[in-house]
């Protein structure tokens, strides 16, 4: 009696009704189960999932032999064939050889387009980053082709890479 009293006097009217009906919520669903266990404390496998969390488990891609074990040899084989590629490269001049400069050109663009882009796909994914991820991988896509465009303007149009890099080295 003496505790309804204090409640009503310190309390509006609308808080009392809400503690009493939160209460009364709560203990609907502490009633025992069968077991004798309360909902609360059941056990459920693997604990509670919670959906829509950073705490959700990665999807796994699709299989695709682009992105599996042929990328991962094709990223070797580029990596291995730089080293004479750059050393054919300044043997030979890249105006009597032409071929030898384009190929040392994409070859530098397309490695390090890929260390660039596994930077990305490792530190800046876009379940962890849903705006910044995606931008920042098509703002690497469009600075790889322009580069690319501009690599091939400078071999086309002026001394080329090679010849470039040989008289920067001896100036």
């Amino acid at each position: 009696m003496s505790s309804s009293l204090v409640l009503r006097s310190t309390f509006p009217r609308a808080l009392a009704q809400r503690v009493a009906a939160r209460s009364a919520i709560q203990a609907r669903y502490a009633t025992t189960t069968a077991t004798g266990t309360t909902r609360d404390s059941l056990y459920i496998p693997g604990g509670p999932v919670y959906k829509g969390t950073v705490n959700d488990p990665t999807t796994f891609p699709p299989p695709s032999r682009s992105h599996g074990s042929y990328h991962w040899a094709f990223e070797r084989l580029l990596s291995a064939s730089l080293v004479p590629l750059t050393a054919a490269a300044f043997v030979t001049s890249g105006s009597n050889y032409p071929m030898v400069d384009a190929l040392l050109g994409v070859g530098l663009v397309m490695h390090s387009h890929m260390g660039f882009d596994q930077c990305l796909v490792d530190y800046v994914h876009p379940r962890k980053f849903p705006i910044i991820g995606p931008i920042s991988t098509w703002s690497l896509r469009t600075l790889t082709v322009a580069t690319l465009v501009g690599v091939y303007q400078f071999n086309t149009n002026d001394i080329g890479l090679a010849e470039l890099i040989s008289k920067v080295w001896t100036a």
